[in-house]
């Protein structure tokens, strides 16, 4: 895959991320942690709005550096939302535990794919 093949897939998957925080919001009020000001809703929709953003940003040649460093940072930034998800899916039924689960490992690839993206744009 070309070097702007993988930044335009980069920048389709935090747009459609950012795009699932409005259309099905219930699923990431659940990851968001109590301990954060205002409600579960509005870190919802701030996270949708920050992936939309970061998606442009990495989209648009002369941006795409900072976006796809934003992009990490992102993906670091919502680890402990996937870590919550996985222990409140303890109780669930075994293929929703294993998607869970299987979120936390995922982390790490993501991040690489945007610092490579990163990489590339300078």
């Amino acid at each position: 895959m070309t070097e702007s093949r993988r930044a335009i897939a980069l920048a389709l998957l935090l747009g459609g991320a950012g795009t699932l925080h409005f259309t099905a919001p219930r699923q990431f009020d659940a990851m968001v942690p109590g301990w954060l000001p205002g409600g579960p809703r509005l870190w919802t929709r701030l996270s949708g709005v920050a992936e939309g953003a970061v998606a442009v940003a990495v989209a648009v040649p002369r941006t795409r550096g900072l976006g796809a460093l934003a992009a990490a940072l992102l993906f670091v930034a919502v680890f402990p939302a996937n870590v919550k998800m996985a222990l409140d899916y303890r109780s669930k039924p075994l293929p929703h535990r294993l998607v869970a689960w299987g979120r936390l490992p995922l982390q790490w690839p993501l991040i690489t794919w945007a610092l490579r993206v990163r990489a590339s744009a300078r």
